[in-house]
């Protein structure tokens, strides 16, 4: 399983539309996800304190679009999906609310 983090508003936009986007998919070529291992870090860096967010978890077997494990920094490779989320691709969807501190954790504890 891979996992991406997005706004609770985009995730009902893409649900509406049919398949989801990320504002890098047209920036950057691709979508940013991430390992189980990598979630965290990520929310903590570039989502501290965000509010509305919600956590999908991806099967990548699903994907139709073609998916790259790249190295973004130096020994680490995060999952880049070049096209787009096909919804029936996400297995499940989290709401991902920051702890008072403003950090992430697992949704229920996990």
């Amino acid at each position: 399983m891979i996992f991406h983090i997005t706004h609770r508003a985009a995730w009902e936009a893409a649900r509406a539309a049919g398949s989801y986007t990320a504002d890098t998919l047209a920036s950057e070529g691709f979508i940013h996800l991430s390992t189980r291992e990598q979630v965290l870090g990520v929310a903590d860096a570039l989502f501290h304190g965000q509010a509305g967010l919600l956590l999908l978890a991806v099967d990548p077997a699903r994907l139709s679009a073609e998916l790259r494990y790249e190295e973004a920094h130096p020994g680490q490779f995060f999952p880049h999906l070049y096209g787009p989320l096909n919804l029936d691709a996400v297995v499940a969807v989290y709401p991902f609310p920051p702890q008072p501190d403003g950090r992430f954790r697992w949704p229920g504890g996990r």
